[in-house]
């Protein structure tokens, strides 16, 4: 194909000699380019603000609650209440090796915590140190409880957002402060920020966190444990362990394994999967709308560059009689629908980037809002350019040709 200054020229002044037809045709590709990645940019920002729900959540882990049995087993009537033990842990431990993390959890609902005349009403969570790995604290003062709070039963706290907020008006580093819970005094070794939304028996901002064997002793639990929270290794599914698990305490604690009411095992690993699954749908059903609003673009680009080159039939003859070659014909059709294709194309890319930077503003705009990116890739938009430049190129090619088909003679018939 021949590039040079007259090319160019000739392309453009066609360009202006239609230009309303252009500017319809370029209006498709505009609206197909901009729906495309607009829609592959809002995707994207969709789905990291519905994860950001689950930040610090562990994507591997299991909640095992004791529920009342609803099968009659060894001569034991349905509705059979039962409660796990101490002794369940050392058990999970030691049968299913797969699993990383087996911890209890114990939780006290609806107790006061008071600091000077600030109120609010908690919620107190009794947790071993690696709780951490179930739900992943972000530590805005101090620390998490560690190893040795538990071992030494000292009466300290971690408090969520909400329970700093209203105990600590101010603001400041609230560590080595005293609040009371309850009935007991407790000193503040750090705030927890946790941003998700998942939680396990209340949320983060409503919590207490306190030493297990303070809540044990304080609240009367004895060798009862309310939650059993386990995580798999690297690798292990959790449904895998799911049979496992449910015919272990079966066993010790005399219900049906098959009675799967008897006890509830809530597999976050099935959650991350729903919302996966959920993205892959419509990631298809943006493509599918994306490409098939730019297929009627391109389309429209071809119809109209048939008519453009019917309409310049004796253009075309003429140019053909002093010389100009098939070639020469084929690269003006073809730079022609791909420069239609091109300049539309960059402005529905420019738009695109541009309401989609307007809507992450909007969306980052809220209080305590989990900063989320709306915006596509460099890569995406390069790969947009080369599908641009592509179907302007397939667009051109049955005009193209048709216009080479032109003979001399019958564009001269044809005047």
């Amino acid at each position: 194909m021949r590039f040079d200054v007259d090319t160019y020229r000739e392309i453009a002044d066609s360009l202006v000699r239609n230009k309303s037809r252009s500017l319809l045709t370029g209006f498709g590709v505009f609206w197909g380019i901009f729906m495309l990645l607009f829609l592959i940019g809002g995707g994207q920002g969709l789905r990291q603000l519905i994860t950001s729900n689950f930040e610090g959540f562990a994507t591997n882990t299991a909640v095992v609650v004791p529920m009342a049995t609803t099968k009659a087993w060894k001569g034991m009537k349905e509705g059979r209440s039962w409660d796990m033990t101490y002794t369940d842990i050392e058990r999970f431990r030691r049968m299913i090796p797969e699993l990383e993390t087996v911890t209890p959890l114990l939780s006290r609902w609806g107790q006061e915590a008071v600091n000077g005349s600030n109120t609010v009403e908690a919620n107190v969570k009794g947790v071993y140190a690696d709780y951490s790995k179930i739900e992943e604290p972000r530590m805005k003062y101090g620390r998490y409880i560690n190893d040795s709070d538990v071992a030494q039963e000292r009466k300290v706290c971690v408090i969520g957002k909400r329970i700093y907020t209203s105990l600590f008006p101010g603001g400041g580093d609230p560590c080595g402060s005293m609040i009371k819970v309850g009935p007991v005094y407790y000193q503040v070794v750090g705030v927890d920020f946790s941003a998700g939304n998942m939680n396990i028996n209340g949320s983060a901002d409503e919590a207490v966190v306190v030493p297990l064997p303070l809540v044990q002793k304080i609240y009367h639990f004895g060798n009862d444990i309310g939650l059993l929270c386990v995580t798999g290794k690297p690798g292990i599914k959790m449904s895998t362990l799911e049979d496992r698990m449910r015919q272990i305490m079966a066993r010790e604690h005399n219900f049906d394994p098959s009675d799967k009411n008897a006890m509830l095992i809530i597999n976050t690993e099935q959650m991350f999967a729903i919302v996966d699954n959920l993205f892959t749908g419509l990631n298809f059903l943006i493509w599918l709308v994306g490409l098939g609003t730019i297929l009627a673009g391109i389309i429209g680009v071809s119809n109209i560059m048939m008519v453009t080159v019917k309409e310049r039939t004796t253009e075309i003859g003429i140019r053909r009689a002093i010389g100009a070659t098939p070639r020469d014909i084929l690269s003006q059709i073809i730079l022609e629908s791909i420069s239609l294709t091109m300049v539309a194309g960059s402005f529905g890319i420019v738009f695109a980037v541009q309401l989609l930077r307007l809507l992450e503003k909007i969306v980052n705009a809220r209080p305590d809002a989990v900063p989320v990116d709306f915006q596509i890739g460099f890569w995406t938009a390069i790969a947009a350019v080369a599908l641009l430049t592509l179907l302007g190129v397939v667009a051109g090619l049955a005009p193209a040709y048709r216009a080479m088909a032109i003979k001399p003679v019958d564009a001269m018939r044809d005047e």
